[in-house]
C-alpha cells in the first residue's frame, strides 16, 4: 500500500464469510454479519455490542520449539477486479500443504467455491468483512483500505491454533518463506512486534512514515501484537479516517498501542520503476524477504520476457536449493584483466573493465527510476551510484540461466549467460568482458548456517578466465570468506 494502484482496489463490499467448524469460528462469522461496526471507545471497549477478539490460549511446552512455516498464517490483501492475473504471483511463492493462510476479497472468485485449495495451488479465499459504517473521508484514495487494514485481526479471530505470527502482503507480493522464516525466528513471538521496512523512495516515506511497514513490501505482526490490535483496531480506524491505506491505518494503531517499527532490510516495497538489477545486484547483506511492485519492473530475467516465468526461474532453481543465498552479493577481482567482478548469487554476475572498490560495488546502481519519475537521485532512502563513470565502464551483466546440485561435493552450480546489448565505442587497453566472456560459472557450497552467523558478505575467487580465441567462460568460487581473505583491492 501507501502507493497509487496497490491497496486501494476493490468494489462493492460483500459481508459473506465461509462457514468453519466451533464456537471461534461462529464468533468470526458474527464478526462479519453485514452489520455496521461498533463505535469503540478511546479505550477499545465497545459502546454497543460486538463480538470480542478470540483470545489464544497461553503458550504451552510446544511454543519452545523453532518458529516454521506452520506458525505463520499469511493474509493476503486482493482485489477480484485483478484476480485472474495477480494470483498467478502468489503460484509462484505459495506451497499448498506447508503453509497456512487466507487471499481476502471484496467479493468471491472462482477459486472461492473450491473445496480444496491444494488443487489451485493458491491460498484458501475468504470474503471481507462489512466495513461501510467506517468513515472514509481521504479524496485521492479507495474505502477498500478499511477492509485490507483489518485483515490481521480478522485472521487473529479465526483461532488458528499455533499462530505465532501474522504477515501480511499484497496480491503481488512476492515471498520468499523459509528466509521469512529465518527472520521471524528470531524475535520473540510472545512479546509485541511489528516487523516491515519502509519504502525506497525518501519522497514516500515523508508523506507516510520512516516508521511504518509499507503493506506491498510485506509486514509481520506477533501473536502478542496482533491479539492486542485485535482488541483495539476498529475503535482506533474510526479515528483516523482521512488517512490513505491500509498500512498507513495499521501503523497508526501500532502507534496507539506503542510498538515501533523493528526494520528488516529484507521486505522491499519496490517503489521503483524498470529493471530491478541495480537493488538485487546489491542487494545488503540480510535475507532477502520480499519483492513488490512486480507489474511496474522488468522482469527479474530480461530474457524471459513473462514475470512470472522468470520468477519461476528464480524460485525453482536458486530458491529450491539455498534460499538463504539468494542475491547475496560477494565482490572479487581478475587481476590479470583488470575486471571487477561482482555476484550476486542465483540472479546475476556483472562484470566491469578497471578495478571498483568494495565500497563502490556494494552501492546500488541506478537501472531504476524512483516511484516519482520526475525526481533525481537525492529522491531514494538509500545511497545509489551512476551505472557507470564513463562509458568505457559500462557493466557486462550474466543473467542466470540454470542451476544445479552437485550432490558428490554438496555444492551448487549455477551459469550466468551474458545478456546481449549494444556496445560501447573504448579505447582502453583493459579486454573488454564482451569480447572474451560468454558465460560465468559460479560454484557454491550449501551453507545452511549463513544467518547463523555475524552479517558478512562471502567472499569470491576468479578460479579460470577465458583467454581470446578459448573457452569464452570464466568459473568463480563463491563461500565464507577463508583466515585472512577479504576483497582486496
Amino acid at each position: 500500500m501507501a502507493t497509487t494502484g496497490n491497496w486501494g482496489f476493490g468494489g462493492g463490499l460483500e459481508c459473506v464469510l465461509p462457514c468453519h467448524v466451533g464456537a471461534v469460528t461462529r464468533l468470526a462469522a458474527a464478526a462479519a454479519d453485514g452489520k455496521r461496526p461498533n463505535r469503540n471507545n478511546d479505550d477499545g471497549t465497545s459502546s454497543s455490542p460486538s463480538p470480542s477478539a478470540v483470545t489464544l490460549p497461553p503458550p504451552k511446552a510446544s511454543d519452545a520449539e523453532p518458529t516454521g512455516l506452520r506458525h505463520i498464517v499469511f493474509g493476503i490483501g486482493a482485489s477480484s477486479s485483478l484476480w485472474a492475473s495477480r494470483r498467478e504471483y502468489i503460484r509462484v511463492w505459495w506451497r499448498p500443504g506447508e503453509m497456512r493462510g487466507f487471499v481476502w476479497l471484496d467479493k468471491p472468485v472462482p477459486e472461492a467455491y473450491s473445496r480444496n485449495a491444494s488443487t489451485t495451488g493458491l491460498p484458501g479465499v475468504k470474503i471481507s468483512a462489512n466495513t461501510s459504517g467506517f468513515p472514509y473521508t481521504h479524496g485521492a484514495g479507495s474505502r477498500s483500505a478499511l477492509r485490507i487494514t483489518r485483515i490481521v485481526s480478522e485472521s487473529f479471530r479465526l483461532g488458528l491454533p499455533g499462530a505465532r505470527w501474522f504477515v501480511m502482503g499484497d496480491d503481488d507480493t512476492v515471498f520468499f518463506p523459509d528466509n521469512l522464516v529465518d527472520v521471524l525466528s528470531r524475535y520473540d513471538h510472545t512479546q509485541p512486534y511489528y516487523v516491515g521496512n519502509p519504502s525506497e523512495s525518501h519522497i514516500q516515506n515523508l508523506i507516510f512514515s520512516y516508521g511504518m511497514a509499507f503493506g506491498g513490501g510485506g509486514f509481520a505482526i506477533s501473536r502478542a501484537a496482533a491479539e492486542q490490535l485485535a482488541r483495539m483496531q476498529d475503535g482506533c480506524i474510526q479515528r483516523y479516517p482521512a488517512l490513505y491505506g491500509s498500512d498507513d491505518r495499521v501503523h497508526a494503531c501500532m502507534s496507539e498501542l506503542g510498538v515501533p517499527l523493528t526494520r528488516h532490510l529484507g521486505f522491499h516495497q519496490c517503489d521503483l520503476w524498470g529493471d530491478v538489477l541495480g537493488l538485487l545486484g546489491a542487494h545488503p547483506v540480510t535475507p532477502l524477504v520480499t519483492l513488490h511492485h512486480l507489474d511496474f519492473l522488468q522482469p527479474v530475467f530480461p530474457t524471459v520476457k513473462s514475470r512470472t516465468r522468470a520468477l519461476r526461474r528464480l524460485f525453482e532453481g536458486p530458491v529450491a536449493l539455498d534460499p538463504a543465498a539468494v542475491a547475496q552479493q560477494a565482490v572479487c577481482y581478475d587481476a590479470g584483466k583488470e575486471w571487477t567482478v561482482s555476484v550476486s548469487w542465483g540472479f546475476a554476475v556483472v562484470v566491469v573493465r578497471g578495478v571498483l572498490s568494495p565500497r563502490e560495488m556494494e552501492t546500488p546502481m541506478r537501472t531504476f527510476l524512483n516511484w516519482y519519475r520526475r525526481a533525481d537521485y537525492t529522491a531514494y532512502a538509500f545511497n545509489t551510484r551512476p551505472v557507470a563513470r564513463q562509458p568505457c565502464q559500462r557493466p557486462q551483466v550474466y543473467y542466470m540461466r540454470q542451476s544445479r546440485l552437485d550432490r558428490r561435493r554438496n555444492t551448487t552450480v549455477t551459469e550466468y549467460e551474458r545478456h546481449r546489448v549494444p556496445p560501447t565505442p573504448c579505447r582502453w587497453r583493459i579486454p573488454d568482458p564482451a569480447a572474451l566472456l560468454d558465460r560465468v560459472v559460479v560454484l557454491k557450497k550449501l551453507d545452511p548456517g549463513l544467518w547463523k552467523r555475524a552479517p558478512r558478505r562471502n567472499c569470491c575467487r576468479v578460479v579460470s578466465s577465458p583467454t581470446k580465441g578459448k573457452d569464452r567462460r570464466m568459473t568463480i568460487d563463491v563461500g565464507v570468506c577463508r583466515e585472512g581473505e577479504f576483497a582486496r583491492v
